[in-house]
């Protein structure tokens, strides 16, 4: 069947070439549009499509002006629009897409990405006769609808994977075949589509695929579980062109590096190309969710190599029925414990990550879930709010597992956050959050680290339980601007924001440290297990030891101590501070002190040197925005092992004077 509505052109030699825009709106500025660069480079190796149309590639942040985004494609004057569409960005993409099409009428639009697939009735719902929704990988449908547009008899039911409303009904023709051979793709790298750019965060395709199909997650589901990978020759080259153009970041966008024994190799290229160019500095990656071992060698390299990098490790759950309805199955838990050792002893930072609430979870699950964490000696804990994603099994199982969404209330994001399930309501839903985040202040950024794990370990309150009573604490401090940001966070629901966990970093280790320091104090003193003096001890060593976001200054808090001596300032990042036999045991238990140290301090008070200094800080720039300075704070609590202070003992000194209050 023909589309009659659609403007052609005459096709002869002298035809001026049909103009492409293809738009990514990105979470970050500057980083690679992977997505379009491989349609560009499709569609410029097809001789038909390639001699006949010209392509430029727009990307824009998603917290950039959208007027000046609106008039900046609207001047491009494109014969057709191409969008990718996520979860982040699809309430700007629809609004831009409103503006445009009227100012651009007689443009065409093609929609694509994980948002949109499968979805046309609700993104083509006023039956527009040109927009179009591509329902799976993007290289194919595209060239085809752009040759189909350009041809003067255009027949969209030649465009295979494609939704497009015609003849007053939405047609959707037969899916594209999956693309069984990735090198049909040409790299976008390679064939100078990227050139001429700057970038500071590539992206990188090694391979499209997940062996797994966890029902919350769209990346197997999607795929089938078949993984196909590119050529190992073609992806070294990539990232010589990645380290020759100076990225200063990477993310390898597989849904398991390292389940593969080649990507042992490939990390020893992406070192060797960082010692030959200076780039990239740090790499993120989705970790294998079964291949450990190899992890810990992959990171290790990683580290040993300079470059920043940590363990993520995706447990999303602790609980076994949980773990049963969303069909994924879990490295097992001593597997993890030994990992944590190895890592440890490595000195290399991990994160584990989880979601919450998962069917099957109940609030006792999760609190003992973070028990468990804590008590296996975890570096870092993040919960991730559960997101209900089109294209996943999960979104077809609402009913049957009671899961109650709110929208996100955005204009740019079209997230759908779950807030109940058959086992938990709206009101444990949201303790349960407060209760992780009095473990993210208290633990992950090392506010009461010691001293839980004191409390802990001596039977005297539990992790959970210790975490449950801070965060009904918490709750009632309104005067706090750190906790009113997170009280915040969890009524307007931007907690799904990855970044907010680097706002409450950037407070509570900078901007509001005394703030909180106080906060702690009066939670603390009001304890009845208060007068455990080791309780003290451990408290106020944790006011020396919590770690420094930024480069700065370190400065005596503003606190009577009386369990433990501060002499001062050895210089300006460093305490000197007596400490008990008992106390420095209780660090070497921690893994804070090294305990062969010990034996050579006598049996009296032990002195030692809190050193906060760590090489990969960067200095705290005020005249940056909240959101820049959060960017590289989440980055550094998930690499918080880099930045914890170096405790050691130091021989008797002369006696200093106390600092003064």
């Amino acid at each position: 069947m023909l589309i009659e509505s659609i403007p052609t052109r005459t096709g002869n030699g002298n035809q001026e070439r049909r103009k492409v825009v293809l738009v990514e709106i990105p979470t970050y500025e500057n980083i690679l549009p992977l997505a379009s660069g491989y349609i560009q480079a499709c569609a410029q190796e097809d001789i038909e499509v390639g001699a006949s149309h010209a392509f430029e590639i727009v990307s824009y942040p998603v917290t950039d002006d959208r007027h000046k985004l609106l008039e900046e494609l609207a001047g491009k004057y494109a014969d057709v629009y191409t969008f990718s569409c996520y979860i982040w960005n699809m309430r700007l993409v629809s609004w831009l897409l409103k503006e445009l099409r009227e100012r651009q009428p007689d443009a065409h639009y093609l929609l694509g990405g994980p948002q949109v697939m499968n979805h046309a009735a609700t993104y083509l719902a006023d039956a527009p006769a040109n927009v179009y929704v591509c329902n799976g990988e993007g290289e194919r449908t595209s060239v085809e609808l752009f040759r189909q547009l350009n041809s003067a008899t255009p027949d969209l039911h030649k465009v295979p994977g494609i939704s497009f409303w015609s003849g007053g009904e939405l047609v959707t023709t037969e899916a594209a075949p999956r693309i069984s051979n990735l090198m049909e793709i040409p790299s976008p790298f390679l064939t100078g589509v990227f050139d001429g750019r700057e970038f500071s965060m590539g992206i990188l395709e090694t391979n499209r695929g997940c062996p797994f199909r966890c029902t919350f997650c769209y990346w197997g589901a999607a795929t089938n579980s078949k993984v196909i990978k590119f050529e190992e020759e073609r992806i070294r080259a990539e990232l010589d062109w990645i380290a020759r153009n100076g990225l200063s970041g990477l993310f390898i966008a597989d849904a398991n590096w390292g389940q593969s024994p080649r990507d042992v190799a490939m990390t020893e290229h992406i070192v060797e190309r960082k010692k030959e160019f200076g780039y990239p500095l740090v790499v993120y990656m989705a970790a294998t969710k079964n291949r450990p071992e190899r992890m810990a060698q992959i990171t290790e390299i990683f580290v040993r190599g300079d470059l920043m990098v940590t363990q993520p490790i995706s447990l999303q759950t602790l609980n076994p029925e949980a773990l049963k309805l969303i069909d994924r199955s879990n490295i097992r838990e001593e597997t993890f414990v030994e990992l944590q050792r190895t890592l440890r002893e490595k000195q290399i930072s991990s994160y584990v990550e989880l979601i919450w609430p998962l069917p099957g979870e109940t609030s006792e699950s999760f609190q003992d879930g973070l028990t468990k964490l804590c008590r296996s000696y975890a570096d870092t804990v993040i919960v991730y709010p559960q997101l209900l994603l089109h294209n996943t099994p999960m979104y077809h199982q609402v009913e049957e597992y009671g899961l109650t969404t709110e929208p996100v209330p955005s204009d740019v994001s079209e997230a759908e956050v779950v807030v109940a399930t058959n086992w938990v309501t709206k009101e444990e839903c949201r303790d349960a959050y407060w209760l992780y985040n009095a473990m993210h202040t208290t633990y992950n950024m090392r506010g009461l680290f010691l001293l839980s794990g004191y409390l802990d370990a001596a039977g005297v309150i539990s992790y959970g339980d210790l975490f449950a009573d801070v965060a009904r604490y918490l709750r009632q401090r309104t005067e706090s601007e750190v906790l009113r940001l997170i009280s915040t966070s969890l009524a307007d629901l931007t907690n799904y924001d990855v970044l907010l966990s680097g706002k409450i970093g950037h407070m509570i280790l900078s901007t509001h440290r005394e703030e909180f320091d106080a906060l702690l104090a009066d939670y603390v003193t009001a304890q009845e297990w208060w007068s455990d003096p080791m309780a003290r001890q451990a408290f106020e060593m944790d006011l020396i030891a919590r770690p420094y976001i930024y480069r700065e200054p370190v400065s005596v808090p503003r606190y009577e101590f009386t369990e433990i001596t501060v002499h001062g300032l050895g210089d300006a990042e460093t305490f000197i501070v007596d400490v008990s036999p008992e106390l420095a045991g209780l660090l070497a238990e921690r893994e804070m002190l090294d305990a062969d140290a010990l034996t050579d301090a006598g049996s009296g008070r032990v002195t030692l040197h809190v050193n906060h200094h760590a090489r990969q800080k960067m200095p705290y720039m005020p005249q940056r925005s909240l959101e820049h300075n959060a960017n590289y704070c989440h980055g550094t609590v998930l690499r918080f092992r880099e930045i914890l202070p170096f405790v050691e003992v130091h021989p008797p000194h002369v006696a200093q004077t106390p600092a003064a209050d």
